[in-house]
Formats: C-alpha cells, sequence, structure tokens
C-alpha cells in the first residue's frame, strides 16, 4: 500500500489487521522482513517549507534525497551531516528519501565535526501505532515543546511510529575543500595519525583508512582551508608524507557510501568502537576487507557469510546490514535498556504491528 497523505496513513495503521513492514525508497532493507503488508511512504512527497535564510527546511517523509539536496544546492547549502546512499553496498534500486534518512540516523563522514542526522532535526510529524498523528518539535532551531520525541524517533527504524514530514536544520556548502592523503599505513598507525589530526585545532571534517590511504578533510574558506592544510601537514609529518589529493569530493563520496566493498563477497557489517579499539578488532576477524571512518570508530567490514563479529568485538556495536545466518541484524539489548525499549513499543504501538521484530 502507498500511502499519499497523513490521513491515510492514520486510516491504514488505525484498521490494519496484521503486522506492517514500513518502506520508504527500499533501499536499506536491514534485518530479516517478517510477513505483514509493506507499507510505502514514497506517496509523500514535497519540500512543504524552505527558509534559507533560517537555515531550516520542511519536508515530507517519500521525498526523495536527491530532490532535497538539489533544492539546497540551489542556495548554497546542503545537509551537513552527509547522509550515506546504501544503494551500491545493499545491492538494492529504489530512490532513497529522507524519511528513511531520519528513520535510519544515517549519518556520513562529516559526523565528526558536525554531529548526527538527529542533530539536525527540529521537528517531526508520524503516526503512531494506534493511528494517532503526533507532531513534535518545530520549524526553527529554538523551541521547547515538552517531551523530545524528534530524537526518539530518529534511529527508530519505523518501529515506533511511521514518520509523514520532517524539519531540518541545514548549513551552508564550504566554499573550499582539501584532502590530504598519507599513503602505506598499516591499521594501528592509521588510527594514531587520524587521532592527531582529530585532536589537532585545525578543524578536519574526514578522516578515513581506505585501502593503503589514509585520508584527511578540511573545509571552509579558501584562506582558512589552506592555513590548516599547511599546519596539518606539519603535524602528521612523524606519520608519512601528507600529499594533497585531486579528486576530494569524489573519494569522499565513495567513502561515504563505502563503495570499496560493494563488489566484496561476503557479509557486511557496520561496526562502531573506540578508535583505539579498531584494529585490534580487524585483527580478531583476521583483517577482512574493510574501512575506517569517523577516525576508527566506524568499522565497516566484509566477512565470510554467516559470520557473527560480536564474537570477536568485546565492547562495540555492530549491525549486519548484508547477510544472513549470524542472529540479529540489529545487536542485542542489555537487560536494563532493552525494558526501557519494550516500554517505549508498548507505549507507541501497542499491537506490535509496526516493522515487528526488526530491531530484536
Amino acid at each position: 500500500m502507498t500511502i499519499s497523505s497523513d490521513t491515510q496513513l492514520a486510516d491504514a495503521i488505525r484498521d490494519a489487521k496484521g503486522p506492517l513492514r514500513v518502506q520508504g525508497g527500499g533501499t536499506r532493507p536491514i534485518g530479516t522482513s517478517g510477513p505483514g503488508e509493506v507499507l510505502s511512504t514514497s506517496g509523500l512527497s514535497g519540500i512543504t517549507l524552505y527558509d534559507p535564510g533560517a537555515l531550516t527546511i520542511v519536508v515530507k517523509a517519500g521525498t526523495p534525497v536527491d530532490e532535497v539536496t538539489a533544492t539546497l544546492a540551489e542556495q548554497g547549502q546542503r545537509l551537513a551531516f552527509e547522509p550515506m546512499d546504501h544503494r551500491a553496498l545493499l545491492g538494492t534500486a529504489g530512490t532513497p528519501t529522507i524519511g528513511g534518512v531520519v528513520a535510519g540516523n544515517i549519518s556520513g563522514p562529516r559526523r565528526i565535526a558536525v554531529g548526527a542526522c538527529r542533530d539536525f532535526l527540529l521537528g517531526v510529524t508520524f503516526v503512531d501505532g494506534t493511528g494517532t498523528l503526533i507532531k513534535n518539535g518545530g520549524r526553527v532551531m529554538k523551541n521547547v515543546t515538552g517531551y523530545d520525541l524528534v530524537k526518539l524517533m530518529c534511529g527508530s527504524y519505523g518501529t515506533l511510529g511511521v514518520l509523514t514530514e520532517v524539519a531540518l536544520k541545514v548549513l551552508p556548502i564550504a566554499a573550499s575543500e582539501t584532502t590530504l592523503t598519507i599513503k602505506g599505513l598499516d591499521t594501528a598507525t592509521a588510527v594514531k595519525a587520524m587521532s592527531a589530526a582529530l585532536g589537532s585545532p585545525f578543524d578536519v571534517t574526514g578522516v578515513a583508512h581506505e585501502g593503503t590511504d589514509t585520508l584527511f578533510r578540511i573545509e571552509g574558506f579558501a584562506d582558512s582551508v589552506a592555513y590548516r592544510t599547511a599546519e596539518l601537514t606539519k603535524r602528521l609529518a612523524p606519520f608519512g608524507a601528507a600529499e594533497p589529493v585531486t579528486d576530494s569530493a569524489i573519494r569522499w563520496a565513495a567513502i561515504c557510501d563505502v563503495t570499496t566493498l560493494a563488489s566484496a563477497p561476503g557479509d557486511i557489517w557496520r561496526i562502531s568502537v573506540k578508535p583505539t579499539d579498531a584494529p585490534g578488532v580487524l585483527d580478531r576477524l583476521g583483517q577482512p576487507p574493510h574501512l575506517l571512518d569517523w577516525g576508527g570508530g566506524l568499522i565497516w567490514a566484509c566477512v565470510p557469510p554467516g559470520t557473527d563479529v560480536r564474537t570477536a568485538l568485546g565492547a562495540g556495536y555492530a549491525t549486519c546490514l548484508r547477510g544472513t545466518g549470524h542472529g540479529p541484524a540489529f545487536p542485542p539489548e542489555p537487560a536494563p535498556l532493552a525494558a526501557i525499549t519494550q516500554g517505549l513499543r508498548d507505549r507507541f504501538d501497542p499491537r506490535g504491528i509496526l516493522n515487528p521484530g526488526l530491531m530484536t
């Protein structure tokens, strides 16, 4: 069923006789999909408000991300949290939607500098599991409206409610961008170099280790970028010669979408750890094909089919995005947190019909 209005969505959920599988553009089929009628929000499309001067945009949940990006670019602005496009990595078709980005809290390499999707989310409109239309937050950066359901909905993957509209803060596109790379570092040394960059005063907006390259991105006004690039080059000298790349934007788009692992055979895992733990985790996994983002705090790894990387993880958070036979896609929660989560689901979806079993 494709939904085209808030009222239709509320009626569909209220009248549902069984489980519903909430779907936006269909580009991110994470987890085991159980029985249930597909409820598509792709018909909820369009930008309802855009105020460049206030740095805010209000968008219906089914609006393609490309449409939002193009509209913002006309005014020299962007979604600063750099949402990932999963299609290449997961081998899916469809069109990424802004509602799907918010539902998954999808955030790219720039998260280390500016924050995640949820940090830019100002307001949401959604329908809960009882068919009730709820609005929370606002359309400006300063608003106080009681319980912060905005943050709660971001990253809930449609298990608490179905988004119909989101309000987001946007930022200007940087006037200039430079990326430095050091070649040939092993994982442990690369993490040390990335930590040195992140601990510097030079405001790096991306630090990643891909293949034999360790990359460092600096953005801003041209003069400032030139100065900070020169100073960061000096700071990184103990780790090797840092040279500028000629295709900075292309390289970071590939890192954001993890395209280097797209054709690698095996299961794809997204692992969040302390950066200093990354080398040890990769050693225990046998050094599989991987990419490090967020200074080593985010590991993308391609492992043999059926491997449950959680047995090698120790501390951290691992989600399987591609593959089966390893248990649940999302990691089990500790008992106290699981109790809170269940309490929220009982309140927002008492019948348990919204994406049942997806995150448990």
